[in-house]
């Protein structure tokens, strides 16, 4: 689409001038969120845009209070609260600091992307704990098995809890504290965007699996019309949506090589359905295989899925694009074409290694498919989060900031 595109590598590495180049018309945000003129996702018209997914490193202190909180033993809230608060502009600064265009809170109050919902959903009360296995990749190697899950204590703090009663969103206060936190961090400074993370009905029936409704299609579907009201609320805001669906891509349960969810067009049907009523421009999905650095030989092939992914209503699909797994996955869009409004966000940074990714390399991989789909429909992301679980970074927080500069 883009012939002249020999350069490109060139092009994205000279013509950013800094964090607000091409957004002369991006105002002060004032406390009140993204200027009221965000209708729709901001794109690569001028240079390559870049974000991340989600989730990055937690301050020390922070981690131990999140546990806490979870365990419900926090007894002074206000202090509490002035501390994710805190934190969150913390992040929001280092994101601005390391060049970024598209930032978030870092998912800082959150001890987890998906497992937070269960304060925020009833039909956990019963706190049934859900028995942890080896991923079948890892079962494939035994004794790489026992070296990993002691590699990964700090993981098992997370509580994951099956669903034993009717489903029902009741986590609204914690969602108004979420977003004033990141509306305060965005006062007096410029973004070119901002956005927030939210599990998706899929996901939660993967980690918070059903004890209670007939059937998983009945639980996905009690799932969508609860954790509408979330989703709702943070488009409402003035912020872009980020749903994350790692259950999409089957999340590495595969019991052999390449097989997908069986279920898939029943997952992309219940997310569509609880963000029935947000423009698909602002939103963006986020697809992976796991974000821990394994085997992943059994991974689903992203040309398997991505059909029914791009069905999806969201505008903007995240993917892994940068492991030894999946980078090789640029040449699926050689074959699949996106419809009009769609915006790819591939991983040019690995999330699970401490390797600081040479500039040189981010531009080669951002070129692969800026060659494909157009350089205005892609716009540079991470593998996958860089917290994806409080107090278990895979990567030194340094060099996770380190890694997102070499990006910018």
């Amino acid at each position: 689409m883009y012939p002249d595109l020999t350069g490109c590598h060139v092009w994205i590495m000279l013509t950013r001038s800094g964090l607000s180049s091409n957004a002369e018309d991006i105002e002060n945000t004032q406390g009140v969120g993204p200027p009221a003129g965000f209708e729709r996702m901001k794109r690569s018209t001028d240079r390559i845009l870049t974000t991340h997914t989600g989730s990055l490193p937690r301050p020390d202190d922070l981690v131990e209070l999140l546990y806490a909180d979870e365990a419900g033993k926090i007894t002074g809230r206000t202090a509490f609260d002035r501390r994710v608060r805190e934190a969150v502009a913390e992040s929001v600064r280092k994101q601005i600091d390391v060049g970024l265009d598209v930032v978030n809170d870092g998912e800082t109050g959150k001890v987890s992307y998906s497992t937070y919902v269960s304060s925020r959903l009833t039909g956990y009360e019963g706190h049934v704990n859900v028995p942890r296995r080896p991923r079948p990749d890892a079962a494939a190697f035994p004794d790489y098995a026992e070296w990993n899950a002691k590699q990964q204590q700090g993981a098992q703090r997370i509580k994951r809890y099956a669903c034993t009663g009717p489903v029902r969103y009741v986590g609204h206060e914690a969602l108004r504290r979420d977003i004033a936190n990141l509306k305060a961090a965005l006062e007096d400074v410029k973004v070119t965007e901002a956005f927030m993370t939210a599990a998706s009905p899929g996901v939660i029936s993967v980690f918070q699996p059903n004890q209670y409704y007939p059937g998983n299609e009945e639980y996905l579907s009690a799932l969508a019309d609860a954790m509408r009201e979330e989703y709702e609320a943070i488009h409402k805001a003035g912020f872009l949506l980020q749903l994350d669906c790692p259950d999409l891509s089957g999340m590495s349960t595969a019991e052999q090589p390449g097989e997908k969810p069986a279920d898939l067009a029943l997952r992309v049907e219940a997310l569509s359905h609880a963000v029935a009523n947000i423009p698909p421009d602002r939103m963006r999905l986020h697809l992976c295989w796991g974000n821990y650095e394994g085997p992943h030989h059994l991974d689903t092939p992203l040309q398997e899925i991505i059909g029914e992914v791009l069905k999806a209503r969201p505008a903007g699909v995240s993917f892994e694009g940068a492991n030894p797994r999946h980078e090789h996955e640029w040449n699926v869009f050689e074959r699949v074409k996106l419809s009009d409004g769609k915006v790819i966000i591939p991983g040019v940074l690995d999330s699970t290694t401490n390797f600081i990714e040479h500039p040189e390399l981010v531009a080669q991989r951002i070129v692969r498919y800026a060659r494909l789909v157009g350089r205005e429909n892609v716009i540079a992301g991470t593998d996958c989060g860089f917290g994806t679980f409080a107090g278990t970074p895979m990567v030194h927080p340094s060099i996770a900031f380190a890694k997102l500069r070499s990006m910018a």
